[in-house]
């Protein structure tokens, strides 16, 4: 089944537009979700939407959004009739009005991403236009976009055929790292800890692979479940604390070393007293199976 479009409208840079769809970049369809069930029956959980003064069950068609003016002092009540009055011309239209250097956008501002592709044979060329002069400046392009009635800032870059369209925050959606950080105290880095550090660091470079990326705890997650289904009692984990006997500067030599990377490693995977060794057993089991046909 093909995803859904999040938002159909126009691109436009100056007097250039033509129609197109977002769809969201990413999906959290494939991981493992569960439902909420009455521990006595069995049976599924539903909720329902109660009036907190009177306990009537209020039906959908009868539910609005509030805004609340003070404590004690009521709502002003908006009906969607109310938000198609905001008349702005994000609600249609991402119109290009700024282009910026990609690396002066703050990775802290970067909500998430959507795939933008043109809608209907009618605009494509003129999409193509777009996304090759956005390709020729080596920038990215700067729009605005309403989706679940909010406007939001998007940067656009192409991809491929496509463009990729990256939500970005307000100013006063982003905390200040000062709050967080401006406590740590100062720390002197003596050089040998910093060169050890840099020796163990050399021998952990690689390359970004996603494709290599393994969810291990979705992983043992769906163990887990086949486990219960099959009757098996579940143990609970053993939560093991890393051992401090040794001191900075010989915990540096020893990861160098590599004598502590093999407990650490069997440490991390250990799930519901099962470690991860059992599941690299299977894969291991179905590559020569594959191989033997």
């Amino acid at each position: 089944m093909a995803p859904r479009a999040n938002w159909k409208g126009y691109l436009r840079l100056s007097l250039v537009s033509c129609p197109i769809l977002l769809y969201p970049a990413t999906s959290e369809t494939e991981k493992v979700h569960f439902h909420q069930l009455n521990r006595a029956t069995g049976n599924r959980l539903h909720f329902q939407k109660v009036d907190a003064e009177t306990g009537d069950i209020v039906p959908a068609d009868e539910i609005i959004k509030g805004y609340e003016v003070g404590k004690g002092k009521g709502y002003v009540e908006v009906t969607d009739t109310d938000f198609e009055a905001i008349d702005i011309e994000s609600t249609r239209t991402i119109d290009i009005d700024q282009f910026v250097p990609r690396d002066e956008i703050d990775d802290l501002y970067i909500d998430r991403p959507y795939y933008i592709v043109p809608d209907g044979k009618v605009g494509q060329q003129a999409f193509a236009v777009i996304r090759e002069a956005i390709k020729k400046r080596g920038m990215v392009a700067l729009g605005r976009v309403v989706l679940s009635t909010r406007e939001h800032v998007i940067a656009l870059e192409p991809r491929d055929r496509g463009i990729v369209g990256l939500l970005l925050h307000y100013p006063y959606e982003v905390r200040e790292p000062q709050n967080y950080f401006d406590d740590i105290p100062k720390e002197n880095t003596p050089k040998e800890m910093l060169d050890l550090a840099s020796h163990i660091i050399e021998t952990m470079i690689g390359h970004f692979q996603p494709k290599n990326f393994e969810d291990r705890y979705e992983a043992a997650l769906r163990d887990l479940i086949k486990r219960k289904q099959a009757g098996e009692k579940i143990m609970p984990a053993k939560s093991e604390k890393p051992e401090r006997k040794m001191n900075l500067m010989d915990a540096l030599r020893a990861s160098l070393q590599g004598e502590n990377r093999s407990s650490s490693s069997s440490a991390r995977t250990r799930v519901a007293g099962k470690t991860q060794r059992t599941l690299s057993r299977a894969r291991s089991a179905r590559a020569r199976k594959r191989r033997a046909s």
